[in-house]
């Protein structure tokens, strides 16, 4: 490795830099926290990571953070940039193994805005929600490459909750349909996410789909059920069968539910 530093000419301070984030195995890291994360403090921290920036051992992912050249983990970056931020909706989904289908478009809930924005080729797209609604979020990865992920309910709550985030209302049938769900967390997920329409229409979907391990989340949602009537699919058209025991109007029907389950890929 040495040697590969001095072919560039690589000075000595630069070469103790990266020494040490080998020694640490850090791959990805903010110029506020790395001097801390290795235990070494620099002169000029700025010119060293510019100078290695130009001579390729390191890419500026946005101002102030920075990765190795050749490190290109989409879900790392994503949620490393976005302070609290989690891979969500339709990556999700996906990385869950609930849907074959992927978008080349990274999601990430955050409490806190962020601009959309495309980094080494990949769109990025930060969908802000209220500091109440984060839960249900695992630690995924090892080491310097971990990253955060909504659980598998969690998961599939957020993407009825904003469904233009979850690749399709067809594909979100399809994988709650899929899903090895428990009602506990459905329960508190929903509680927590405080959106009566969705936790009716996933109530109702469990008992269409005759979910029998989610027969005491099917009786919580039975419990929200008010007055008011929606659509079973919140983007589809006013039109369809009124059901009144869950307060929806369902404008993809309980033959169409079924079908788009059966359908193969």
């Amino acid at each position: 490795m040495a040697r590969r530093y001095l072919s560039v000419n690589v000075s000595e301070e630069q070469q103790q830099f990266i020494r040490l984030l080998d020694d640490y195995e850090i791959d990805i890291f903010s110029m506020d926290a790395i001097e801390k994360q290795i235990g070494k403090k620099f002169s000029n921290l700025n010119a060293i990571l510019e100078n290695l920036i130009d001579k390729q051992f390191f890419s500026r992912i946005e101002k102030g953070k920075y990765c190795r050249t050749n490190f290109r983990d989409e879900l790392v970056i994503g949620t490393f940039i976005a302070k609290d931020g989690a891979i969500a909706y339709w990556t999700a989904l996906n990385k869950r193994g609930l849907t074959e289908q992927f978008s080349n478009t990274i999601f990430i809930q955050t409490p806190r805005l962020k601009r959309d924005k495309t980094i080494f080729g990949i769109p990025y797209k930060f969908i802000k929600i209220s500091p109440s609604k984060r839960a249900g979020i695992i630690k995924e990865g090892y080491g310097n490459r971990t990253f955060w992920m909504t659980d598998v309910e969690k998961t599939i709550i957020d993407c009825f909750d904003l469904p233009q985030y979850s690749g399709g209302y067809a594909e979100l049938i399809r994988a709650f349909s899929q899903a090895k769900l428990r009602s506990d967390k459905l329960i508190q997920y929903c509680n927590t996410v405080h959106n009566i329409a969705v936790t009716k229409r996933m109530g109702f979907l469990a008992h269409v789909l005759q979910k029998d391990e989610l027969k005491s989340f099917i009786d919580f949602a039975k419990s929200q059920v008010k007055e008011k009537y929606n659509l079973f699919d919140p983007q589809g058209p006013d039109k369809g069968e009124f059901v009144n025991e869950w307060r929806l109007r369902l404008n993809i029907s309980k033959s169409e539910i079924l079908n788009i389950i059966n359908k193969q890929y």
